[in-house]
């Protein structure tokens, strides 16, 4: 029987802690010191939140306590809490986690034709200058390793996405709309074009946001939000 996303997504996560470790049971919490973990930045604490269950890894041994002592009573807001009870010096986060069981894909109605081109196309970077450096860094585009699905308009680029595996097991979705183009259902039908080549490779797609519009098109696809993630500067 096949394994679930959040199952895949569990084993995902503990594979980026750089210590051995499982991820924890439901309702537990996990801390591990690994000054080496992919969870976050180098020096900082990582938290991942997946299906009632956290994973937590932190740079050294005196920070142990104190956060396992902040996971163990998060509030109703979850991870959104935790720079109110930690001495935070910086935040990213949180963003939710979705994933995506092959069955439950729904792809895009075709309203477009879908181009594949380089990720370091022109018009990719093109659309990537159109916006704010801030959310292109949050879309993550810059960093895909795969091709470029476009939605086009002559030479320009309205949208566009691609994903960058993780440990030969997720596909990390990213996706951006050029600002004049949003709310026609664009950045849906070029993830669409994405999220189907990365099933077809066997990966599990994994999509990060925190902006809803971005959470809607994951859930118009068909992904599950399992969980979310937080990295912090103590």
């Amino acid at each position: 029987m096949p394994r679930s996303a959040l199952d895949r997504a569990r084993d995902l996560w503990a594979g980026l802690a750089g210590v051995p470790v499982t991820f924890p049971a439901n309702g537990d919490v996990k801390v591990v010191i690994s000054p080496g973990s992919s969870l976050c930045p180098p020096g900082w604490t990582g938290v991942v939140a997946l299906g009632g269950a956290i994973l937590a890894t932190v740079p050294d041994a005196a920070l142990a306590e104190p956060v396992r002592s902040a996971l163990l009573d998060p509030g109703d807001t979850g991870l959104a809490r935790l720079p109110e009870l930690l001495p935070v010096l910086d935040v990213l986060g949180p963003a939710t986690l979705a994933y995506l069981d092959a069955g439950d894909f729904v792809p895009a109605p075709a309203t477009a034709e879908v181009d594949r081109l380089p990720a370091d196309h022109p018009a990719i970077r093109a659309l990537l200058e159109s916006v704010p450096e801030e959310e292109a860094d949050e879309s993550g585009l810059e960093e895909i390793t795969s091709a470029a699905y476009a939605v086009r308009d002559g030479g320009d680029v309205l949208a566009a996405a691609g994903f960058r595996p993780w440990l030969d097991t997720a596909a990390h979705v990213s996706v951006l709309t050029a600002p004049r183009c949003r709310g026609r259902g664009l950045a849906r039908l070029a993830a669409s074009a994405a999220v189907a080549d990365a099933l077809t490779l066997g990966l599990l797609p994994q999509w990060r946001a925190r902006p809803e519009p971005s959470r809607r098109v994951a859930r118009a696809l068909g992904f599950h939000e399992h969980g979310a993630q937080i990295s912090i500067r103590l």
